[in-house]
């Protein structure tokens, strides 16, 4: 019987399995930071010190956690945050997981149509400035309940140095002020928001300026000394419900009142023999990347090379499909049931492959599912200590400074984290995702997040600790750091630094980081009805750890170091930093 064009292709991808995979050369990167003891890497150095000093103390590393949670708020409020919220994926030296969902959630006041007009169209802008988009924040619960059950040393110990940065002030950088400068418009426009982080002349702080934050200050000072009451229940809820009653919005105090975090399993799946431990809804991110992965586990990418038309062609193939019962079926698993299980299952992985064409782009209108995101302002953090507990950190204001808005007296920068849900089945959100009608806004509903702190385990020992902002992207950067080092052969600073590529179902694009394919790569994929948009901007500001070498040849010839770690050279701030 002749051979079909499928046929062939299994057949081709057989016998590559059995060749030598040749390893991906990728020298532009620095060398990895090094340490033994210890490894924080965070989006802003002196946070990282931070979470090095709590490590050298005996602080475990939930502990570091914590500190540079707080740290952030003060350092880099473009994205670390009190006044949002986020994940913690968490392993314990013994083998135990956990996951601290500490998520934004939507008012009690909110509606599934808060964002409409009269006639049922998105009210531009309305779910993204101002006091009308801020969700509840959750930061402070999550930081307290990760401190309370996992770490060792006291709520004013951790809190300590963020305190110090906002009281004393810390000297702008070039990535600092960098931040400062792109969105001075928009922090401009909230008088309050505009004392803090502008000079009296309305512009920007810059380079070698300090930046001091009073109040911020006196609102760690206070949850420092009385714990999450002081936020969720005293002067600062009363100051952030008034400022929005004042100003448009609907918060609430029983919306602070009632705020709980959710300690959930995380999602949990094998990958050519690793482990990866990751964000479950009401993150997108675990499954998603769990998906794609048991797609891709059916290819022998290592064989095919980083970055070749076949390659790109089986990850954005993957993509496409996981994206589609990423925006169609996921949510708030406490109002929907999502089908975890189905998602994760590696016969649906099988399917999958079964429907790509092995010439041919797929078509994401064909996909289309019956009745039918996020920033890159966010910021992720890895962490690992001496007895070998990891944690991985994402948190959110959701846009750049959030919604831009400082109730006063508190210092403190809002989310606006409620563009994360649907506005209106079909419509493209701040991110171009379009979703359906398991995101639609509910009451104390979570918004879905493609968030994805994530750890990776070999023979039942820490591998890898990874995660990214990004908004939708969060999930292929992770991805695509995971499979730089397994598949690849990269370090794991190299990992990170690699250009990379991106699908979300729709809209029906490939987009591709500067230098991220070769010329004649990119007419081979135009060539198969890929619709390619070649960026000039690159994304996301992954931080990553590698355990016993920087990479896996390291690893496996034995002698590297104990920890490796790399923060993205895209996050200007940033900083690896072990001891």
């Amino acid at each position: 019987m002749p051979l079909n064009r499928r046929t062939l292709l299994g057949v081709t991808l057989s016998l590559a399995l059995t060749l030598t995979p040749p390893i991906t050369a990728f020298a532009a990167s620095p060398a990895p930071a090094k340490g033994e003891h210890g490894m924080v890497v965070t989006e802003q150095h002196l946070a990282t010190e931070v979470g090095v000093d709590v490590l050298k103390k005996g602080g475990n590393a939930v502990d570091a956690a914590v500190a540079v949670g707080y740290a952030l708020a003060v350092v880099y409020p473009e994205a670390g945050n009190i006044g949002g919220g986020g994940f913690m994926t968490i392993r314990l030296k013994d083998g135990r997981t956990t996951f601290l969902d500490f998520r934004e959630r939507a008012p009690l006041a909110a509606t599934r149509t808060m964002y409409l007009d009269k006639d049922g169209k998105p009210i531009k802008g309305a779910s993204l400035d101002g006091y009308l988009a801020v969700g509840v924040p959750g930061s402070v619960a999550g930081f307290e309940m990760a401190r309370e059950k996992y770490g060792t040393l006291s709520r004013q110990d951790l809190m300590a140095p963020a305190i110090a940065y906002a009281k004393g002030g810390f000297v702008l950088n070039q990535g600092d002020a960098a931040s400062f400068a792109n969105s001075a418009a928009r922090l401009g426009k909230d008088p309050a928001a505009a004392a803090i982080f502008l000079k009296e002349d309305r512009k920007p702080y810059g380079i070698g300026e300090t930046l001091v934050q009073p109040d911020l200050a006196a609102s760690l000072s206070a949850i420092s000394q009385k714990g999450p009451d002081a936020f969720y229940k005293g002067a600062i809820a009363d100051a952030i419900v008034k400022a929005s009653g004042v100003k448009g919005g609907i918060l609430a105090k029983g919306d602070f009142e009632q705020y709980a975090v959710r300690e959930l399993k995380p999602v949990t799946c094998s990958y050519r023999g690793y482990e990866i431990i990751s964000s479950p809804p009401p993150s997108s991110g675990g499954v998603i990347i769990c998906e794609i992965l048991n797609v891709l586990e059916g290819y022998p990418l290592s064989y095919l090379g980083s970055g070749s038309a076949e390659t790109v062609h089986v990850m954005v193939e993957a993509m496409r499909h996981a994206y589609v019962d990423r925006n169609s079926a996921l949510g708030d698993p406490d109002f929907i049931d999502n089908p975890v299980s189905k998602l994760l299952d590696k016969g649906y992985a099988k399917e999958i492959r079964e429907k790509i064409d092995p010439f041919r782009a797929g078509i994401s209108k064909e996909l289309m599912p019956k009745g039918f995101g996020e920033s890159k302002e966010t910021t992720h953090y890895s962490i690992i200590d001496r007895d070998g507990n990891a944690v991985a950190v994402t948190y959110t204001l959701n846009g750049p400074y959030g919604a831009g808005v400082v109730a006063d007296g508190t210092g403190i920068l809002l989310n606006n984290e409620m563009d994360d849900f649907t506005q209106k089945p079909g419509v493209p959100n701040l991110y171009g995702l379009v979703q359906g009608e398991a995101n639609a806004i509910q009451p104390k509903k979570t918004p879905l997040s493609s968030m994805s702190p994530t750890i990776l385990t070999r023979d039942g020992k820490p591998f890898m600790v990874i995660g990214s902002p990004g908004g939708s992207r969060i999930i292929t950067i992770t991805l695509e750091a995971i499979v730089n080092v397994i598949d690849f052969g990269m370090d794991i600073q190299e990992a990170i630094d690699a250009p990379r590529i991106h699908h979300q179902w729709l809209p029906d694009t490939v987009y591709v980081e500067p230098f991220g394919l070769s010329p004649d790569t990119e007419k081979l994929l135009a060539g198969m009805g890929y619709h390619l948009d070649l960026s000039d901007e690159t994304w996301g500001r992954a931080a990553g750890i590698l355990v016993g070498g920087k990479s896996l040849a390291e690893i496996e010839k034995g002698g590297g170091a104990r920890y490796n770690g790399a923060m993205d050279s895209r996050a200007a701030a940033g900083e690896a930093l072990g001891y």
